[in-house]
């Protein structure tokens, strides 16, 4: 045999015995796999197990580095694996197989990666070390449905529509920061990505970077761990935006806020800008430094107030108006708008409940049905509005005496005011027409049904009539 014939047989043998290696670890890491996920099964619990574990798959493995890729569908689910469960996955693959010496956490080829290495290089306790982080796109963190064309604009959030606007503009913004203060499901996250998106169409290289207060307090965390808190902060101050939502739990370790305030004066000392989120106005938020307190007010307070019937009604219009195969009666709508009054989420959540249900089972969405199906939601949203309650905002907006409903006079001035208490408290209240009648002087049931009636048509004629009936609903629901 010639010594090229020889070296290439050799060198065949050689790959051949290397592919049945390789083929016998791949097995061994799937049977390794197997027992780990059922022991993190049984510690986690099914629920947790099945949202963040279950879908992990194995990647690549490197023999001279001991490194195994745990590959994860999104960089979301990723990045939230690698700050929660790394050091348990880390300690489990350790002790079941000892070839494997670090884990890398990341998503499959394709999607926007946020790397997180687990080693046993990093400290002693096998904390999550943070791999280089690569660039992601701009909008890599912002929701694409989040924008100022999808933004639904009323009264009570007029001020802090515009006040985004004017923060997204090319323009330097007069104020810095601005401080997004709304209740839960009002709009004030929402604002936050229409933001990033449009500064994002008009400066495309721009950096722009959202998180959540918790966000930030994990990370930095998991930076000081690994001893590379100069890169966390390095990140940060290289965004051209940073949009902080959910400012009321930063509340933490005193180094902590430290961090944050350094951020807070780094990003408005460049000219940057920063937005900011909460539940509460600033000098309401308990446990944060008060120097953090001080730089959040010297911004804009802008306040989302909770959505009225009208924005109520114009949001779940427009919605529908996305669906022009979907048909939803004028009376559905309605109630709808004047039951769910709590946040606009929930509204937006009865709403796609309804519409799922209909294509799901083929019946058309009536009132009847929305009750049905939103019992739980509605149930929670009913603030339980008296008959008593109505009468006196009733008689107070048309300033005539209570007595007047339950007297038996019948000039105008009075029967009107009366035929009106009777319509909302139908609409209002789950009392039937007897129960409304005995309230209004022991008046027999129909008489309250022809108010109602006479009621409702008057407001589709009389444009004061809606008016005076539109206030009144709003008083009560407030």
């Amino acid at each position: 045999m010639r010594a090229e014939q020889y070296i290439g047989s050799q060198k065949s043998a050689f790959e051949n015995n290397n592919n049945i290696k390789a083929g016998a670890l791949t097995a061994q890491f799937e049977s390794d796999w197997q027992n780990i996920s059922s022991g993190l099964r049984r510690d986690l619990g099914a629920q947790i197990y099945g949202q963040w574990i279950r879908s992990i798959t194995l990647g690549d493995f490197c023999d001279l580095t001991g490194t195994l890729e745990l590959i994860l569908p999104s960089e979301f689910s990723a990045s939230w694996v690698a700050d929660h469960y790394a050091d348990r996955l880390s300690l489990a693959w350790k002790s079941t197989n000892k070839s494997v010496r670090q884990l890398k956490i990341r998503t499959r080829p394709g999607t926007v990666r946020v790397e997180k290495l687990s080693d046993e290089g990093t400290t002693s306790g096998g904390h999550v070390k943070l791999a280089a982080i690569k660039s992601s796109p701009v909008r890599a963190t912002l929701d694409p449905r989040m924008t100022f064309a999808n933004f639904v604009k009323g009264q009570t959030n007029i001020l802090a529509l515009s006040a985004a606007e004017r923060v997204a503009a090319a323009d330097k913004p007069l104020f810095n920061p601005l401080y997004l203060q709304a209740a839960t499901g009002q709009g004030k996250t929402h604002l936050m990505h229409a933001i990033g998106h449009a500064y994002a169409d008009i400066n495309p290289d721009a950096q722009i970077l959202y998180m959540s207060a918790e966000k930030f307090m994990m990370e930095f965390v998991t930076a000081m761990r690994a001893k590379q808190v100069m890169d966390f902060k390095a990140r940060l101050r290289a965004v051209d935006v940073l949009l902080i939502d959910d400012i009321q739990f930063i509340i933490g370790k005193v180094s902590t806020q430290e961090e944050f305030l350094h951020t807070i004066d780094a990003i408005i000392g460049a000219g940057k800008r920063l937005v900011v989120a909460a539940d509460r106005a600033p000098q309401a938020l308990d446990g944060v430094d008060q120097r953090i307190l001080s730089r959040l007010s010297m911004g804009l307070v802008a306040d989302i107030q909770p959505a009225d019937l009208e924005l109520r009604r114009t949001i779940l219009e427009q919605r529908l108006a996305q669906m022009p195969d979907t048909r939803l009666g004028e009376d559905v709508i309605e109630f709808l708008a004047r039951t769910i009054s709590r946040n606009v989420r929930e509204l937006e959540g009865g709403l796609n409940k309804l519409l799922a249900y209909a294509q799901l089972t083929g019946r058309p969405i009536t009132r009847a049905l929305a009750e049905e199906q939103l019992k739980d939601i509605l149930s929670a949203c009913r603030r339980r509005i008296t008959i008593d309650e109505i009468q006196r905002a009733v008689c107070e907006y048309y300033r005539i005496d209570r007595s007047e409903m339950s007297s038996k006079r019948r000039a105008r001035a009075v029967v009107r005011p009366r035929q009106v208490a009777m319509y909302i408290a139908k609409i209002m209240t789950p009392r039937s027409y007897p129960e409304i009648g005995r309230k209004f002087g022991g008046r027999d049931h129909s008489t309250v049904i022809h108010a109602v009636r006479l009621v409702e048509n008057l407001r589709g004629q009389d444009s004061e009539m809606d008016n005076d009936v539109r206030t009144l609903l709003r008083q009560l629901e407030a």
